[in-house]
């Protein structure tokens, strides 16, 4: 009886410690599913719907914006306005959009209000910057987000507007174009080839098919191969500006193009050794650079490398193709570049092909 009791108990022993194990295992599991379930919910550029914009129509109300920083004179933004409402558009100037505060029109909330603003009038159909400059990193943790994504609109503008549509693009999903501005190109004498290619991405739902640069320039071969993606960049300074922020989209399997002006070498190296050590450069599945307007040592007494150099340096072990010579940057006569459709690129035949339209 006595060993029957011993037995007895040890069983018992055996048998609640078992039902401790199993009951730990469940917990477990069942964490390990809560937390896969939230990171499925997690949206990543691969995954997440692209948003386009409707295509603009004769008639339709564009929003003029200052994200960044203020034209050097008020006459740009009534000259933009004035070009445009020639085309046969109307045109909403921002509450804000004559406001200054140093090198930046207006303050951060007055800047981010008028892209709220814009977003949530609905008769308004595209935005379109005065100008770049300084300043639109600092609005990004201000826009309503959520409010954009639920009326989406064409949004235009390059430079420091490359932080927005980033952000925009992660956020969103949004499409956007880097192109013409309004206290810029538009205000005064627009460049033909300029206009024209600008006005057709976004009012034609056609897919844009191969760009071509103007005047018969062709793109040259730096590196050889072909890739498909999803067509991210801008200006780089403003990329590696944002970079390791919570606005930044993933640029896995993207065609990354890229454009600077007015920088020296060592900045400019600098901002590509961000992108290489953030991996940007090894996620691309191709790279299409674009001008580089005055990047260059401004006192060549002292020991310099040039930008092509540089390229160079951070380009060649790359085992992607890469393409240089695109008409598109700091310069009148250019590209209009959609961010977030779908573009094809071959550096063996020097073609880059935009899949789809940026607009619907």
């Amino acid at each position: 009886m006595f060993f029957l009791r011993i037995l007895l108990a040890i069983a018992t022993l055996q048998l609640k410690n078992h039902c401790t194990l199993a009951e730990r295992l469940s917990t477990l599991y069942l964490q390990k599913d809560i937390h896969n379930e939230k990171t499925s919910q997690q949206p990543t550029e691969k995954t997440m719907n692209i948003v386009k914009p409707a295509a603009l129509k004769r008639g339709d109300t564009i929003g003029v914006v200052a994200p960044a920083s203020a034209p050097t004179a008020q006459e740009k933004i009534d000259n933009g306005a004035a070009y445009l409402e020639r085309l046969g558009y109307r045109v909403k100037l921002g509450k804000n959009v004559r406001a200054v505060r140093g090198f930046l029109a207006g303050t951060d909330e007055q800047r981010a209000s008028d892209i709220n603003d814009m977003f949530a009038d609905n008769d308004v159909k595209a935005i379109i910057a005065v100008r770049g400059g300084y300043g639109t990193p600092r609005i990004l943790p201000l826009l309503d987000y959520d409010l954009i994504k639920r009326n989406p609109k064409i949004l235009v503008g390059y430079s420091d507007l490359t932080a927005l549509q980033l952000a925009l693009f992660h956020k969103t999903g949004l499409v956007s174009f880097s192109g013409p501005m309004a206290g810029v190109e538009m205000w005064k004498e627009i460049d033909p080839f300029t206009e024209e290619h600008f006005w057709r991405t976004i009012t034609s739902t056609a897919p844009m098919g191969a760009i071509k640069n103007p005047d018969g320039k062709i793109f040259k071969t730096f590196n050889a191969g072909t890739a498909e993606g999803i067509l991210l960049g801008g200006n780089l300074s403003l990329v590696a500006s944002i970079t390791g922020t919570p606005f930044l989209p993933s640029f896995k399997n993207s065609l990354l193009f890229l454009e600077e002006v007015e920088e020296e070498c060592y900045r400019f190296d600098r901002m590509l050794a961000q992108l290489k050590l953030a991996g940007i450069l090894n996620d691309a599945s191709g790279i299409i650079l674009g001008e580089l307007t005055d990047v260059k040592a401004s006192d060549t007494a002292k020991p310099f490398l040039t930008a092509d150099e540089v390229v160079a340096d951070y380009f060649s072990p790359l085992n992607i193709p890469i393409l240089t010579g695109l008409v598109y940057g700091h310069i009148p006569r250019k590209l209009t570049m959609p961010i977030g459709i779908r573009a094809r690129m071959s550096a063996d035949e020097g073609k880059i092909e935009l899949i789809e339209a940026g607009v619907k």
